[in-house]
């Protein structure tokens, strides 16, 4: 019986087996899961009660039109239902962004949720991958990653805030400066997914920003923050041309009357659902604490509900994971199959502290044999990156997500001359606003002077006109960049520009010339002192991004002291 639970895990490809399946091979009952980023707090138990009163007419009936329920929900969120667009789950919105709306190239930080890598490679585009550093606690360096996006000439840039695995979190005026940056790009997605669930800021959604802006599009998702995952339900939110392009290719009926009739019954709920993401928010704290005094466990900060670990120096992570499973009934998830992670990592999903008591106590006996003795060397292969597509698998398995060495030391460095004089001189990247000010501390975590480590990459996989279909394709020209043989740089710390408060429109200046650059293949960026598509910024249309300087607040939620904001962030009544 163990063996075919374990054997699960190495036919489900990047994602664990679901609970149904572990419940089918075991004795009917699932184990304690600590794997499924999910609210356990919410709905409660009585309106768990409710939903299963209703049952019969709620699977017997056919569902309102999409149209309806993201009406519904529209106002409930106080936004205009032209600039939203809900899906059957985060995963069918992505799909379709993907296929409408990114062209050629995208770039995202790894590790991070799966789809964001493997859903463009499969249609064939070009991921440009930015590795956050392990040295650093996987924390995403955004002048770092906009200069990574400059020397590649990526056009799509993917955040997700907080992060997953590793729940790091980025502030709203950080994401603002960055959006400003990139205005030229053909589309920013800020996927907040996990966003309920932070308390580091009162209003940190970008919703607001993402309607009055032509590029950039949140997702936001339902199932997570309503612990309703089998419901599949989430929905994403941008200016409505870009909003209406992915609606009209959504079927009428994408949304199940399930995720209706809880749409519906939420206005009536908003004083439990905040108690549930305030008692996540406690929990977390109290998980982390205790998952911290365990020998050798290294736990990084999160704004999810979930926290990333690095287990002791020995242990191996599909060992562990499956001990866990087998002798403990529990359920984790091991990150060796995450690009930009390894076996060495696992995600531990935020629960009640009975259930937190109960994971420490199996950790103590799996990791150390006995309650925190010496850990038992348990060293293993592995898993290789598996996507759940042959055509992905084939592209990264051999180095597991390693990347191709010295690519990102040498875009920064000397591999593009004009890119490497800029970061000589300081003026940081290439952005469509003039008046370079300095970076708010919040964007210097890292502080001047950080050192980039050799073993930093970029992985870039796929390119334009490859195809990634079925077994024994070939991929054509990927380039293998030479591993740098010199040691690790100093890199200057890039410069965001912020925009001036503005009373009339700029004088246009004509663009300088500027040295060539390697093309690589890609689109040259806007140059220096142009205004994006020759206009105005949203920032300069407003006059207001900065540290210094408030944006209008969001609009909210109705029935505030009782229904949080856009953001989740309300306080309850």
């Amino acid at each position: 019986m163990a063996d075919n639970v374990t054997s699960l895990f190495r036919s489900t490809a990047a994602h664990s087996p679901s609970m149904a399946a572990l419940a089918r091979e075991s004795d009917g009952t699932g184990p304690v899961d600590f794997c499924i980023p999910c609210n356990p707090y919410f709905p409660t138990p009585a309106m768990m009660d409710t939903m299963s009163a209703r049952l019969r007419d709620i699977i017997t009936f056919y569902p309102s039109s999409a149209d309806t329920i993201t009406a519904e929900l529209c106002n409930l969120l106080q936004l205009p239902p032209q600039a939203v667009a809900m899906g059957n789950g985060s995963t069918e919105l992505i799909t379709w962004i993907d296929h409408l709306l990114v062209r050629e190239s995208l770039a995202v930080p790894v590790p991070t949720f799966g789809r964001w890598t493997d859903q463009p490679m499969e249609t064939g585009k070009r991921v440009d991958m930015f590795p956050l550093q392990e040295s650093s606690g996987f924390n995403l360096d955004l002048a770092q990653y906009a200069e990574f996006i400059r020397a590649r000439g990526t056009r799509v840039a993917v955040i997700c805030n907080p992060n997953n695995p590793d729940g790091g979190f980025l502030h709203k005026h950080a994401l603002v400066q960055f959006m400003d940056a990139m205005a030229d790009l053909d589309l920013i997605i800020i996927d907040e997914s996990f966003l309920e669930f932070a308390d580091a800021e009162a209003e940190p959604s970008v919703v607001q920003e993402a309607m009055i802006r032509p590029n950039v599009i949140v997702l936001r998702s339902l199932g997570k923050n309503f612990g309703l995952h089998g419901i599949r339900f989430g929905y994403m939110v941008a200016n409505p041309s870009l909003a209406g392009r992915v609606r009209s290719m959504l079927p009428k009926w994408n949304l199940n009357a399930f995720a209706e009739y809880v749409v519906f019954m939420l206005k009536e709920h908003g004083q439990e659902y905040m108690q549930s993401l305030h008692q996540v928010r406690r929990d977390r704290l109290d998980m982390a604490s205790q998952l911290s005094s365990l020998p050798g466990l290294t736990v990084y900060p999160s704004q999810g509900n979930f926290l990333f670990v690095r287990l002791p120096v020995g242990a191996e992570g599909t060992v562990v994971r499956d001990r866990m499973l087998t002798e403990h009934r529990i359920l984790i998830r091991e990150c060796g199959n995450k690009i930009g992670s390894s076996s060495r990592f696992v995600r531990l999903v935020v629960r009640p502290q009975v259930d937190v008591r109960r994971l420490v106590s199996g950790l103590e006996q799996v990791l150390y044999g006995t309650r925190r003795g010496a850990a038992v060397p348990e060293l293993g292969t592995g898993m290789n990156y598996s996507s759940g597509t042959a055509a992905v698998d084939r592209l990264v398995s051999a180095t597991n997500g390693g990347g191709m060495p010295g690519l990102a030391a040498q875009a920064l460095g000397t591999g593009m001359p004009g890119l490497a004089a800029a970061a000589a001189a300081g003026t940081g990247m290439p952005t469509p606003m003039q008046a370079p000010m300095q970076m708010p501390a919040a964007m210097q975590a890292g502080g001047s002077g950080m050192q980039m480590p050799a073993a930093m990459t970029a992985q870039s996989y796929g390119g334009a006109g490859q195809s990634y279909g079925g077994g024994g394709q070939s991929y054509g020209g990927m380039q293998m960049q030479t591993p740098m043989q010199a040691q690790p740089q100093q890199v200057p710390q890039p410069q965001i520009p912020q925009p001036q408060m503005m009373q009339q429109p700029p004088q246009m200046q004509p663009p300088q010339p500027q040295q060539p650059q390697q093309s690589m293949g890609q689109q040259q960026p806007t140059p220096s002192g142009v205004p994006a598509r020759n206009g105005l910024t949203a920032a300069q249309v407003r006059g207001t991004t900065g540290p210094g300087l408030a944006p209008a607040p969001a609009t909210g939620w109705p029935a505030a002291q009782s229904w949080p904001n856009a953001a989740g962030m309300g306080q309850a009544g």
